[in-house]
């Protein structure tokens, strides 16, 4: 009797023990590999040419589509077909075929060269909502912060904050941005102030195709030591996405714009407010690269050449360098200059900026 009961506890602290290292097989997607390679993990999405598997011991990995012979999930996906028509459960692949498991049609078939996409759960509710969005959906956003301070022999404070935010679908962009630098020096009483400048401003692209876009924008400005009191800019024009791919994207523009920018007096060499209303054209680049999974550079240039009085002209240059240290938060250092050939009598042409701080981010960082 004892032994039963022996040889009983022991087949059921097998079972168990068998049941806990085969659960996460069990509940893991597999992944088929023509080469014969077998790997299990979660399936994200796959778009035709690469397919999106999330492992736990080597994090995403993507495999080329042709590579992979079959697929079984252990989770519903959603199978598009070149058809237009979506299925939806658990999948398994079998002589090249797709074989859905639905919940209200049962198993339906596919041939392999009729699916275009493979989603997950989340993956298909980011598509879904993509297709018909929201105002308030699928906006991305970051926070750049500066601070240097010093006490002692000097007293410095200096100040920077940028806002970025974007809301991307597959033919617009909406961007906003907010730029502040301020700064004081309170090393010989009494304290002044030695930077106080404030930009913002907002861009409306539209995909008129893949590769070529248009563009509506407007730019406002106040600089306290440019005695800037408002430029205010509204403009429009063109660009083509030179490159367009997942880590990188390069895109070159071109348009005109209406400047008008108003200066307070600057005594004893300007005793008079002058308001000056000026028509530009304007050209530019803009680059987005990810270097890797951590590091990212993002770079714009935009000149605007006075069309109204020919000869001059201002500029704008962005560069920033991010490395992410959580999903949400990165390093980053920035540096900006902005260039007027003609500001007032006795004031300086250039405004340089080199800030580091941290960067805080929500959405998906698309901006």
């Amino acid at each position: 009797m004892r032994r039963s009961a022996t040889l009983a506890a022991s087949w059921c602290v097998w079972v168990l023990v068998s049941s806990f290292f085969s659960a996460p097989a069990a509940n893991a997607d597999q992944v088929t590999l023509k080469n014969g390679d077998r790997l299990t993990g979660t399936i994200v999405k796959s778009d035709g040419k690469c397919l999106l598997l999330k492992t736990d011991a080597a994090g995403e990995v993507t495999l080329k589509w042709d590579a992979v012979s079959a697929i079984v999930s252990s989770q519903p996906l959603s199978v598009q077909l070149n058809n237009g028509q979506t299925l939806s459960g658990n999948v398994t692949t079998d002589d090249g075929k797709f074989a859905v498991t639905t919940p209200d049609r049962g198993q339906v078939s596919a041939p392999r060269d009729a699916v275009v996409a493979i989603r997950n759960a989340q993956e298909q509710s980011d598509y879904d909502r993509l297709q018909h969005p929201r105002l308030i959906d699928l906006w991305s956003g970051l926070f750049d912060t500066g601070l240097r301070e010093t006490r002692g022999n000097s007293a410095l404070l200096a100040f920077s904050l940028s806002a970025k935010a974007a809301r991307v679908t597959k033919r617009t962009k909406l961007s906003l941005y907010a730029t502040s630098v301020y700064a004081t020096d309170n090393t010989t009483p009494p304290g002044r102030t030695t930077a106080n400048a404030i930009e913002g401003g907002a861009r409306f692209d539209y995909n008129l195709t893949p590769r070529f876009f248009v563009f509506a924008l407007t730019d406002f400005a106040f600089d306290q030591f440019q005695h800037l009191d408002l430029r205010s800019v509204i403009g429009g024009g063109a660009g083509l996405h030179v490159i367009k791919t997942t880590n990188t994207t390069f895109d070159v523009f071109a348009g005109a714009n209406y400047d008008q920018e108003r200066f307070s007096p600057n005594p004893p060499l300007v005793l008079t407010s002058i308001t000056r209303n000026v028509a530009e054209v304007l050209a530019g680049e803009e680059l987005s690269w990810k270097l890797n999974n951590r590091v990212s550079f993002d770079e714009r240039f935009t000149a605007f050449p006075n069309v109204s009085d020919l000869g001059q002209y201002r500029f704008q240059f962005d560069a920033t360098a991010a490395t992410k240290l959580k999903s949400w938060l990165s390093w980053q250092v920035t540096v900006s200059d902005r260039y007027l050939s003609n500001p007032l009598p006795g004031l300086k042409s250039n405004d340089e900026l080199l800030s580091t701080g941290l960067r805080l981010t929500f959405g998906k960082g698309n901006f």
